[in-house]
């Protein structure tokens, strides 16, 4: 049984503080500070270039990357680590179009996050060859699959509302039709029970600055299937992917059989420190038990939202089965709304265009704190703080 106490213990979140945002930025770890002077003191200003051979940084790509795959239900070799969420949309879907060489409809729907519409739109530019993205309503993805589609490109817990979408029945039904299906786990690595092998994931990426605490900006993963990693072409092709990087030949080749093909340019050591402070958290964690948790204190909220706060409509899905780890309510004054409620320091965050977003991390979140952020919000919509001039004031991020 997870201990969920300890987890708490382990994470630092300011004294007072509510923090129901883990879905969006989790917190910072207690042994974050030291893993960074460490790796400051004892690795790079002690071994400088060496540290590349002495302090493993060359593989941590890798190594990381099969800690992360034990949390996603991935084997050893199939997940490295490096870049940015956005970078490895772009190079799993156009890996993916390299598999269906035939076809050029990728197919994706209108809760996915934008950043991942935004970089399939890139590189449908890019081909200039009569690719094109389609896009459908959540609910209508499965009946738009069809033979005439080569990539599904999915974020497996939509942002916004939180409905999780059934991975098995779209992965089942994309293979039946020969296409591939890309899984954006941002939403869902951390936050519930996932498992690439078992559901026969063809792709699947995500971030570590989430669910996952590794700081703002931390480095995002790669999963390619063991069965296509032979063929699968790297799209992006670095330095770091070739099958001998320090021969510097002129002429690409990727890795033979490994993950590590996937891999681009030089990743970030530094960040990878806090990222492995950050892991630890989860060595006598079970995500069975933080999917449970989870669920008992989303529908306390819920439950104690709609029983004492007036004007808010839930967003998403009531049946927790279809839910990721995250709650939203519809408000016509939603934006200000949050920020009287950040000012009392329940942190939750705003998406347009009137939703308030609460995250529910039992890593670090109770019922009592569940308790008293329905409180402050009630107490904030019956006295209408919400409409101070000070709380309409649109900051740069929301």
């Amino acid at each position: 049984m997870t201990n969920f106490a300890k987890t708490r213990a382990m994470l630092d979140i300011p004294e007072g503080m509510i923090y129901l945002n883990g879905n969006s930025l989790g917190p910072m770890p207690k042994a974050g500070p030291d893993a960074m002077m460490r790796f400051m003191n004892e690795e790079w200003r002690t071994e400088l270039i060496k540290g590349w051979n002495t302090k493993g940084w060359f593989m941590q790509t890798n190594t990381i990357g099969d800690r992360i795959g034990k949390l996603i239900g991935a084997p050893k070799d199939s997940v490295v680590v490096s870049d940015t969420l956005s970078i490895k949309v772009f190079q799993a879907v156009g890996a993916g179009l390299a598999l269906v060489p035939d076809r050029k409809l990728i197919l994706s729907d209108t809760g996915n996050f934008p950043t991942d519409l935004y970089m399939v739109q890139g590189l449908v530019k890019l081909k200039e060859d009569g690719y094109k993205l389609r896009t459908v309503a959540p609910a209508a993805v499965l009946d738009a699959i069809t033979d005439e589609v080569a990539v599904v490109t999915l974020t497996e817990v939509d942002y916004r509302t939180g409905r999780k979408h059934d991975m098995k029945a779209i992965i089942d039904k994309a293979h039946s039709v020969g296409a591939v299906v890309v899984w954006d786990l941002a939403h869902s690595a951390g936050a519930i029970p996932v498992d690439v092998l078992g559901t026969d994931v063809d792709f699947a990426v995500g971030c570590t600055y989430k669910f996952f605490n590794a700081g703002p900006g931390g480095p995002a993963f790669i999963y390619v299937a063991p069965r296509l990693i032979e063929t699968v072409e790297p799209v992006l092709s670095g330095w770091y992917g070739h099958e001998a990087p320090f021969a510097f030949d002129t002429d690409y080749r990727p890795m033979p059989g490994k993950i590590d093909r996937m891999r681009i340019g030089t990743p970030s050591i530094a960040s990878f420190a806090i990222l492995e402070a950050a892991l630890d958290i989860w060595e006598d964690v079970d995500l069975n038990d933080v999917r449970t948790r989870s669920i008992e204190l989303m529908e306390l909220f819920i439950h104690e939202v709609e029983s004492r706060c007036d004007g808010v409509t839930l967003a998403g899905p009531r049946n927790m089965d279809e839910r990721g780890s995250h709650v939203s309510f519809e408000f016509e004054h939603g934006y200000p709304c949050m920020q009287a409620l950040i000012e009392r320091k329940v942190i939750g965050d705003f998406r347009a265009p009137n939703m308030m977003r609460f995250g529910i991390t039992p890593l670090f979140i109770g019922e009592a704190e569940i308790l008293k952020a329905v409180d402050i919000l009630e107490d904030i919509l019956k006295t209408h703080s919400y409409r101070e001039d000070r709380f309409q004031v649109r900051s740069a991020v929301t």
